[in-house]
């Protein structure tokens, strides 16, 4: 043949293309291409098609064609263009992430794709799996695993995604809705745990606003993550539950929360697991200061004063002991 793994026939201001799509020795797939020069000549004819052979790539990813993305990766690998980028800058295998094809990300993968590879909003593969709660795509391989253990952003997208489905599920939805909903923040869920089980940190802090995943479950009233993450933490640190995000620490945004957020719920958890309520943040409030106006803010305070007074009878304990 021609060209590496296609050759052309000139049609007029169209070109054949012909390629192996590596399933049966003498099985070639034909596919029409338009060629971007008025006047057909083989070099012309060899860029348009080499375009279009990287567009295939994704197409394959996309539509779960697994034997034909294989084949197509393995001749791109060739050409040094496996990582070829889309119009929204993703590559096949961000694509066949995106698309849900756990076995092509896996090929893809085995095949040479840069799992560090990102699109143009700064996702890579391991974002995307993480936020969309796709479990199967983030158990395919150890290549891809290994990435877990020094990233911490793609655990912060899961909780985040997590909190998004909460707030949707406060929402007026119908029965099919609600148990869409509810498989959607299962998934999540198993995501969550498979990113700290395989040594996503929960003490890591998100780059651009200085929260760990503690801040984000309470913002949102995420009672159920704040119990996973705080049992997580028991016995081991103090400071996780007291780090500040903006001068803010959890319990003075827990103070902050609306009461129909689970707001005492979470206010006592966070006691319970040794939050500071003496702590001022940088406009020098302590979390009583934060909570609301009227009764449901007069049983936060309440709260918030049996905590101030349990922690200074324990700090005095411990002082004595020492």
């Amino acid at each position: 043949m021609g060209v590496g793994a296609f050759d052309i026939k000139p049609l007029g201001a169209y070109g054949m293309v012909l390629w192996n799509t590596g399933t049966k020795p003498s099985k070639w797939l034909c596919h029409p291409v338009k060629l971007f020069a008025p006047r057909v000549v083989h070099g012309q004819a060899v860029i348009s098609v080499f375009i279009y052979c990287l567009r295939i790539l994704h197409i394959y990813a996309a539509k779960g064609m697994r034997a034909y993305t294989l084949a197509a990766a393995e001749r791109m690998k060739l050409l040094r263009r496996l990582d070829a980028k889309e119009h929204r800058g993703k590559t096949p295998l961000l694509v066949a992430v995106t698309a849900r094809q756990p076995a092509i990300v896996h090929d893809l993968i085995q095949t040479g794709a840069d799992v560090n590879a990102v699109d143009n909003k700064g996702q890579s593969a391991l974002h995307l799996a993480a936020t969309y709660g796709y479990a199967q795509v983030l158990q395919v391989g150890k290549a891809f695993m290994v990435l877990i253990a020094s990233s911490h952003t793609p655990l912060h997208c899961a909780v985040l995604a997590h909190n998004t489905l909460l707030r949707e599920g406060c929402q007026t939805l119908t029965e099919e809705q609600q148990k869409d909903l509810q498989h959607q923040s299962e998934e999540l869920e198993s995501c969550i745990h498979l990113l700290v089980q395989t040594g996503a940190s929960i003490y890591s802090r998100d780059v651009k606003s200085n929260k760990t995943v503690l801040h984000y479950t309470v913002q949102d009233g995420n009672i159920s993550l704040l119990r996973y993450f705080l049992e997580l933490n028991a016995f081991k640190s103090k400071d996780f539950v007291n780090n500040k995000a903006h001068g803010n620490t959890a319990l003075h945004m827990a103070a902050a929360l609306p009461c129909d957020k689970n707001q005492k719920e979470i206010i006592q958890l966070l006691l319970d697991h040794g939050a500071d309520p003496s702590i001022r943040n940088l406009d020098n409030d302590q979390p009583i200061h934060m909570a609301p106006s009227g009764k449901s803010g007069d049983q936060v305070r309440h709260l918030l004063k049996k905590g101030k007074v349990a922690s200074a009878f324990i700090s005095c304990h411990r002082n004595a002991r020492s």
